[in-house]
């Protein structure tokens, strides 16, 4: 008997009992595509991650006073451990470094020609724009002269300008920042959304002198900063201008060997590597729990295929009499245990895809389907039809012809 034969015997079973074979392959069905969604979730989770730090900058560290370890608030600023001069000091004495930027931020209400928006103020330096890999699309920022003078002039995002000006150009206009007028002259180049729905471009920048004058009152009155954006030369040296913004601040700090810092930083490249890990290993977590699933579809097969063996004994023992060998027997009931989940694999891998691109679709959700699920899918469900198939074909195979015949 020819491997084709065996094939029509095969295929002619499967089609013999349509209901059944439906059945038996929904299990494998379901288990493929909850693999290929649950994957798909999984890296569009990482894809979300990636943006949201990368939106941040390139080679970027990220200097963070440490309140579980600094000052307790004694007075204006006190409860912040950086300072400008922290920020100076990195941009003269840390080598490889091509920004420094401090940085203020506080929430404020802006108002304009009848229009009124909530946003977030960021006091900054020139530098910040480089250090945050910004442009401005029209207009211009504030120069270092505007900044030490602390002039009252806005750099808006996107956002802000459409809410506040909608189509118009809002460089030259003056908008009210809690009473106080300031005057618009550049507008920022979009970055769109990151990080999960924040949008990246509701933000004002304002010279860091004048906002702490005038916007964010006596919190950060002096010269404390929020935070220090410390731009590296390139990727190769992140790690070095990290150990040497360090040890510079404890020293400026005066902290003594062994005490912790009152500070933080924070390397982009690190934390970005260590989110792409963590949510790696939830991907991995997804798709193994809905792995489950294809083996309670192979059980599934298993059962059917016994069920099948026991009914066709009396077919069975016939072949045999008439000359077929226990090998074709057992080739035969193995392909069709492999043909059905073979067949749930595809419908699966089917379901799955069109599953994972209707989740991106409603939810706003990266569709991250890896380019290997389908041939591992389709894979791993011969491997489940193979597998679990294989009891069932060699206890067919193993049926005495005569009792076979004998079976009512």
């Amino acid at each position: 008997m020819s491997f084709l034969e065996l094939i029509r015997f095969a295929l002619g079973a499967i089609v013999a009992h349509p209901m059944r074979s439906v059945l038996t392959s929904l299990g494998v069905v379901i288990g493929v595509a909850a693999v290929v969604m649950m994957t798909s979730i999984g890296l569009g989770a990482q894809q979300r991650v990636t943006e949201a730090i990368s939106g941040l900058g390139s080679n970027l560290i990220i200097v963070t006073p440490n309140f579980q370890r600094g000052p307790v608030s004694q007075g204006a600023g006190g409860g912040f451990s950086l300072r400008d001069s922290d920020a100076e000091a990195i941009a003269r004495q840390v080598e490889n470094v091509t920004a420094v930027a401090p940085l203020v931020r506080g929430q404020a209400q802006l108002a304009s020609d009848g229009a009124n928006w909530n946003t977030q103020i960021q006091g900054v330096t020139p530098d910040y724009l480089l250090a945050r890999d910004l442009r401005v699309a029209s207009g211009r920022m504030f120069d270092e002269r505007e900044g030490r003078q602390g002039r009252k002039v806005l750099v808006v995002g996107p956002t802000v300008a459409r809410e506040l000006w909608g189509d118009a150009d809002p460089v030259g206009r003056r908008v009210r920042v809690r009473s106080v007028p300031f005057e618009v002259i550049g507008v920022l180049e979009s970055k769109g959304q990151a990080g999960f729905g924040q949008d990246q471009d509701d933000v004002v920048l304002a010279p860091l002198s004048a906002v702490r004058s005038r916007i964010t009152g006596r919190r950060f009155r002096g010269d404390a900063v929020q935070t220090i954006y410390v731009k590296a030369a390139d990727e190769q040296s992140l790690n070095q201008v990290q150990d040497d913004v360090t040890n510079l601040l404890r020293e400026q700090h005066k902290i003594r060997p062994g005490d912790d810092d009152d500070f933080q930083t924070q390397n982009m490249a690190s934390i970005l590597e260590a989110s792409q890990a963590a949510v790696g290993a939830f991907t991995v977590l997804l798709a193994a729990v809905a792995g489950v699933s294809l083996v309670v579809g192979g059980v599934g097969i298993m059962n059917i295929m016994l069920v099948a063996v026991t009914e066709r004994t009396r077919e069975i023992g016939l072949r045999m009499a008439v000359g077929a060998k226990r090998s074709h027997i057992l080739i035969q009931f193995a392909l069709e245990s492999v043909s059905l989940s073979l067949v749930g694999g595809l419908i699966g891998l089917s379901l799955g895809v069109l599953g994972a691109f209707a989740i991106a679709r409603l939810g706003d959700w990266p569709a991250a389907v890896p380019p290997w699920a389908g041939p591992l899918a389709l894979g791993f469900s011969m491997v489940v039809g193979l597998v679990f198939g294989a009891y069932p074909s060699w206890r067919a195979a193993r049926l005495d012809p005569i009792e076979a015949l004998r079976r009512e």
